[in-house]
């Protein structure tokens, strides 16, 4: 006999979360898909949130209330798994308590997330953070990857119990059940109601739609707090003597004993002449100190200057510093001697908007003829 257990919404809810939690792992591994990471994640918040009201007021089955959590059927049920004398038309006692661990792993690593997104990058929901908790960064992305850790290590459970379950119990026919919505068991079958239906739609919709609009929408879920920064407004005589010769690069990522250092000798400018009168001379070099990576709060000028002060050599060139080498150990040497780029220094032909102040993992993009 089949029974109905699993409904549409449920089953749906389901695979959404699956599709959501491996695309979130495969574009953590490239931070030129940041963006489309934290939209991934916003999108597996609406299905927590779908996932939380339909354990409370979803049908029966899908509510929580029906989860067998006890202490005693708990131990029952693993005492006797091999020959079970009783048979769950929902989840069983360890499906119910790894089901249990992965929505509350999921929701702490969205929302670690999230806090990460905003401290680190300066985007999203908690961008206003990252001005005072920025030297605290590593600290929410480390919490992020151990979270993501051990929500693997659940998932991976939960699919061990699955092919145990499989192996042992097929005519249950529980894997199937989540794909045809039947158990080949004696229940009452699940149902739903017309609020039931509303609401499924609503949310599911709501966590397609949501990641979508975030990536082709300038929303505040992505946005950046920092804006593009109009240095020649700023400091005019700045522009006009760096940019005349070179990629004007923004104060933030040289420390300040970096920039002492540089305009103290302008006569041997990396090998030129660029000498100035001591007033103008000074007035570059105060406005470089006062907008220096120590007074900054966005992650290149930090891990600059991090890496700068485990060295113990004054590095007036941004490419000789720790942070940049370990960034482009990847990239071809034949790149930086390609036309399009021709040197390390010309960061702005990869970095778009980079004499902006502007170094965002999204406004990377490789010249195509390099």
């Amino acid at each position: 006999m089949k029974s109905y257990i699993w409904t549409l919404p449920t089953r749906i809810f389901h695979w959404m979360l699956v599709l959501y939690v491996a695309l979130a792992f495969l574009s953590s591994e490239w931070e030129w898909l940041l963006d489309f990471h934290a939209a991934v994640g916003y999108g597996i918040a609406i299905l927590l949130l779908f996932r939380l009201v339909w354990g409370f007021m979803g049908p029966r089955y899908s509510r929580f209330a029906d989860w067998p959590l006890s202490k005693r059927e708990t131990l029952e049920f693993l005492r006797d798994f091999l020959h079970p004398k009783r048979e769950y038309a929902g989840h069983n006692p360890a499906a119910s308590w790894v089901m249990l661990g992965i929505l509350l792993l999921t929701l702490f690593t969205v929302f670690s997330g999230v806090l990460a997104y905003g401290v680190q990058e300066g985007k999203g929901v908690f961008a206003w953070l990252n001005g005072t908790l920025f030297r605290n960064m590593e600290l929410f992305e480390e919490l992020h990857e151990l979270s993501s850790t051990l929500l693997l290590v659940l998932i991976a459970a939960h699919l061990g119990g699955v092919a145990m379950d499989t192996l042992l119990h097929k005519k249950s026919g529980t894997l199937r059940s989540i794909i045809t919505g039947y158990k080949r068991i004696e229940a009452t079958p699940a149902a739903l109601n017309f609020v039931q239906k509303l609401l499924a739609a609503v949310l599911l919709s709501t966590a397609v739609a949501l990641p979508l609009y975030t990536l082709f929408f300038d929303t505040p879920l992505t946005q950046s707090r920092y804006s593009p920064v109009e240095f020649e407004k700023e400091h005019a005589h700045f522009v006009e003597e760096c940019a005349s010769c070179h990629t004007l690069y923004p104060p933030q990522l040289l420390p300040k004993r970096s920039w002492k250092k540089l305009m103290a000798n302008l006569a041997d400018h990396f090998g030129d002449d660029a000498s100035l009168d001591e007033e103008e001379r000074a007035s570059i070099e105060r406005y470089l100190l006062a907008n220096s990576a120590e007074s900054s709060t966005k992650e290149a000028a930090h891990y600059i200057s991090r890496s700068l002060g485990e060295t113990k050599e004054n590095i007036i060139a941004i490419s000789d510093s720790p942070y940049w080498i370990e960034k482009h150990a990847s990239i071809d040497k034949a790149v930086f001697q390609s036309p399009e780029v021709k040197s390390k220094s010309n960061c702005k032909a990869c970095h778009q908007r980079f004499e902006e102040g502007l170094i965002e993992d999204h406004l990377i993009a490789m010249p195509k003829g390099s």
